[in-house]
This record gives structure tokens, C-alpha cells and sequence, in this order.
């Protein structure tokens, strides 16, 4: 089924990647349902649906494309549906926007099933690509830094720094340093042992307790959040959240996209500088983002993590059966994951790290040209401070061509890209955002 002899792999092989993978990814479990609860959606709603979608886009990966990555809830756009959709949005509850999530995986699904998603990728200019993974890095980190303390709200300047003498901060401190060194050490799983480590420090002083105990069988307190397909689609129309879907649209895009090429190149798997099943992939991808929104999650995306895997020795889709597995016995361990979730000291140095990582994309952007430039520098700048990755989105594309045109370089920029700017320009002007 998975062709191990044809990639020569062993079934041990795999196994041994799925695990690698899932340790260095299992922060999602923790960190989704926790940014997802600042929007309202109940802890154990958000733990349940993360489970479902990555149970759900990585079996995809495993069985149709045979491809060693796993497909999770996405860091970014998780911050994204939490702070610039439903808390900066009069009016638009957490069902309301699960609404937009849907009607974007029904997008995405009827795009996977055309070259256009593939063709739109090539459209983009490289050094948005680069600024747009930078500037969800930065603002990732920005909220890690905030959930811990270690950065407040300043009467003057907005930010300033916390109180280091508090214990929530000094165990954030130490939590980011215990991470940081297993990461400098190469250990599979840093991410994951570093919160492990947080926890029983945390617990040996008292900031973590288990008043529910550790295990129990899956909840969904609000059932089925989106179940009228119908319904999804007259939400959208009546809130009019077009512009929120273009911005899942486009972040998912490059995300998924991008893991995707980066990883099966890792591994071997492009062939003459083409992905093969490619648009299975992105089909698991989108199915993943359309279930998962049913069930009270933000979009899905492919996993940078599964590189991890596949530097041990992961090349098909066993690896990924493996990491669905282990996704699925996580499910019952909610009170233990929602204990470790009230210590923002334990999971928000991950953030911070997984922020570090997405930073590093900057090195791709060309700064030598100053219209090439200026338009990355906005959306890094923009996505922390505004606390808006759309925006950051919107103002890179309104930039960028506005530029190529004054410098007599209009030729150079492809269509969609002057049609993206008029969209988000669109969306800046008359959307709420």
C-alpha cells in the first residue's frame, strides 16, 4: 500500500518518523484549543475539533497522496480567526466565523481539483511569500510574549516590559530556556519535552494542578458547530466576511503550498521539479479544513514539523498513519492537556520559538531593492502591531504594485496581483477588519 520497498524505507523506519513527527508537532494539541478560547470557543470544543482535523487531513496524507507530512490546525491562522475576525469584529461570533472557515474549505476543495491553486502560487511575488511567513512568525511570538507576562501594556508606548520577579513570568523564562537549549541540541521534539519540563516545574511549585484528573472520553460541548452547509454560505453573505475568506485563502495558500514543496524535497520525493499527487495533498488539505471547521477549528495547514520526521527516515504515507494515530490517542487526555492549558508558562514558550523559526524566512527577501523591500518591511511591521494578519496581507499587495508602476515596471507584476491589491484595498476601505 505505502510502497516502502520502492522509497527504501522499513516499516520501522516509518514508524519510528511518525513518532519523531508527532513529538515536535504535539504543541498544536495545546496551543490551538488555548488561542481558540480567547474567541470564545470552549476549551474542550477546541481540543476535539484539533484532534478530528489533523486525524483527518493526515490520514488523507497517508492514504491518498502516501506522503510523510501531517496536516494540522495552522499557527497564524488560528491567531488570526481568534484576534482579527471574532474579538476585533463587532458582531461576529465564533460560529459565525467557523462559517467563514467552512465556505474556505469548500473553496479550497473545489480548487484542488484544478491547476489554478498551483498557478495562483506562482503568481505571488517571492518576497511577499517570505514577508507574509515572517510577519505571522513575529506576531506569533508577540502573543507567546504576551500571554506570559513577560511583555504588558505600557500607559506611554503601548508594550513595555513585565514583572520578572513574578512566578508566572520566571517560569515562562525558564520554560523558554530549557526549550531553547533541547532545540540548540538538536533534540526531536524539543518543542514538546520543553513543555513536558515546564509542567513539572510547574507543578512542583504549585501553578499546575489536575482537578479533573488526566484522561476522559472526547467532548464537544457545542456539537456540530457548522452542520447547514447553507447556512455557512447566508453567514458569510450577511456579514459580509468576503474578505476574511480572500485572507484564509491566501495564507493557506503559501503555507500549505510552500510546507509541502519544502518537505517532499527534503525528502526526495519531487520528480524532474514537480510534486507527484501534489493535488491529492492539497485535496486532504482541504477536506481537513472543511471538517475541521464543522467541528469548531481554524484552517488546516501542512506541517514544517514533518520535516523532522523525514530526516529520520519518514518517505511515506506510513509515517503519516503513524502521527494520525498518536493524534487520535491524544483525544483522551482533554483534562490533562486543559491543566497544562491554564499555565500560559508551559505552552507560550513554544509560541515564541515556533515565531523564531517562521522569522527565518526573511532571509529569502531581497533588501538590496528598495521596492522589493519596503513592501515586505510593511507586512512584518504590520501583522505585530496591528494585531492583523490580514492587514499586514493587505498592505503588501496594496504596495507592491503601487511601486512596480511608479518605477515603470508594471509589466513585471502579473495580473492577480494587481486584482489582489484592488481586492484587499477593496477590504481596507469599506470591510471591517
Amino acid at each position: 500500500m505505502f510502497n516502502l520497498s520502492q522509497q527504501k524505507t522499513s516499516v520501522k523506519t516509518e514508524i519510528l518518523a511518525g513518532i519523531t513527527t508527532f513529538l515536535t508537532m504535539a504543541y498544536i494539541v495545546v496551543v490551538n484549543p488555548i488561542i481558540l478560547s480567547d474567541a470564545g470557543v470552549p476549551f474542550a470544543q477546541g481540543f476535539t475539533a484539533t484532534i478530528i482535523a489533523a486525524l483527518v487531513g493526515t490520514l488523507c496524507m497517508a492514504f491518498l497522496a502516501n506522503m510523510p507530512i501531517a496536516i494540522a490546525p495552522g499557527m497564524g491562522l488560528n491567531a488570526y480567526f481568534a484576534y482579527s475576525v471574532v474579538k476585533a469584529t463587532s458582531g461576529i461570533t465564533f460560529a459565525i466565523a467557523f462559517s467563514a472557515v467552512y465556505v474556505t474549505g469548500i473553496l479550497f476543495l473545489i480548487l484542488s481539483l484544478t491547476t489554478f491553486r498551483t498557478r495562483l502560487m506562482e503568481a505571488i511575488p517571492a518576497n511577499l511569500r517570505h514577508a507574509i511567513t515572517a510577519g505571522i512568525g513575529l506576531f506569533i511570538a508577540f502573543i507567546g510574549l504576551r500571554l506570559t507576562g513577560i511583555i504588558t501594556k505600557h500607559p506611554s508606548n503601548l508594550v513595555g516590559l513585565g514583572d520578572l520577579h513574578s512566578p508566572g513570568v520566571v517560569l515562562a523564562l525558564v520554560g523558554l530556556a530549557i526549550t531553547i537549549v533541547l532545540m540548540a541540541l538538536n533534540v526531536n521534539g524539543a518543542l514538546f519535552i520543553g513543555m513536558v519540563l515546564t509542567g513539572i516545574i510547574a507543578s512542583f511549585t504549585g501553578q499546575l494542578k489536575f482537578k479533573q484528573g488526566v484522561a476522559s472520553m472526547p467532548q464537544l460541548p457545542e456539537g456540530i458547530v457548522i452542520a447547514n452547509p447553507i447556512h455557512a454560505i447566508g453567514d458569510v453573505v450577511q456579514y459580509s466576511l468576503y474578505g476574511v475568506i480572500f485572507s484564509f485563502l491566501l495564507v493557506t495558500l503559501f503555507d500549505t503550498t510552500g510546507t509541502l514543496l519544502g518537505v517532499s524535497s527534503q525528502a526526495g520525493l519531487m520528480k524532474d521539479g514537480k510534486l507527484p499527487r501534489a493535488g491529492r495533498a492539497l485535496l486532504g488539505d482541504s477536506i481537513a479544513t472543511t471538517v475541521g471547521a464543522m467541528f469548531g477549528t481554524s484552517p488546516t495547514t501542512a506541517y514544517i514539523e514533518s520535516s523532522a520526521g523525514v530526516a529520520a527516515g519518514g518517505r511515506t504515507g506510513l509515517t503519516a498513519l503513524v502521527v494520525a494515530i498518536l493524534f487520535g490517542v491524544s483525544a483522551f487526555f482533554s483534562p490533562l492537556v486543559g491543566a497544562v492549558s491554564g499555565v500560559s508558562a508551559i505552552t507560550s514558550p513554544s509560541l515564541i520559538i515556533v515565531g523564531s523559526l517562521m522569522m527565518g524566512a526573511v532571509r529569502h527577501i531581497n533588501w538590496d531593492d528598495f521596492d522589493e523591500a519596503f513592501p515586505a518591511f510593511l507586512v512584518i511591521l504590520s501583522m505585530p502591531l496591528t494585531s492583523s494578519i490580514a492587514t499586514g496581507i493587505a498592505l503588501g499587495f496594496i504596495s507592491y504594485p503601487l511601486m512596480k508602476l511608479v518605477k515603470g515596471q508594471a509589466k513585471m507584476v502579473h495580473p492577480l496581483v494587481y486584482v489582489f491589491g484592488l481586492l484587499f484595498l477593496y477590504q481596507l476601505v469599506f470591510l471591517p477588519h
